[in-house]
């Protein structure tokens, strides 16, 4: 007598995971974004573990959720998965404020972004 399950928003051989709330530009997190893109997981997480870039230990984790989800709720093979896409979107900005000299005022802007990370099982080439 429950609700009826919701369909898949992605393929069967697919899993995502999205993380909102990250504070850094989406500038600076396409180019973080754009180093995983199309490699395997595996690369793609000693990519981020060794990057110098602050955002990346974020990006790591949006990503290890990805696969989490992968295994654990659509039952695919960890081993064969590629990062299918990885896209940044906007979020809020905090605007502050900084006084300035003669009665001036310096605009602060504070960028927060989104990131959605989607992986896909491909089939091993033999």
């Amino acid at each position: 007598m429950g609700k009826e399950k919701n369909p898949r928003r992605v393929a069967d051989n697919e899993a995502f995971a999205k993380s909102k709330m990250l504070r850094t530009s989406p500038q600076k997190l396409n180019l973080v974004a754009a180093l995983i893109r199309g490699k395997k997981v595996e690369k793609a997480l000693s990519d981020l573990t060794f990057s110098k870039k602050r955002i990346a230990a974020d990006v790591k984790k949006c990503l290890q959720s990805a696969i989490a989800n992968a295994e654990n709720n659509h039952g695919l093979d960890v081993d064969g998965l590629i990062v299918a896409e990885a896209y940044v979107g906007k979020n809020l900005t905090m605007k502050r404020g900084h006084p300035r000299a003669r009665g001036r005022f310096g605009k602060i802007v504070k960028p927060f972004s989104e990131l959605t990370i989607k992986v896909r099982q491909v089939e091993e080439q033999a």
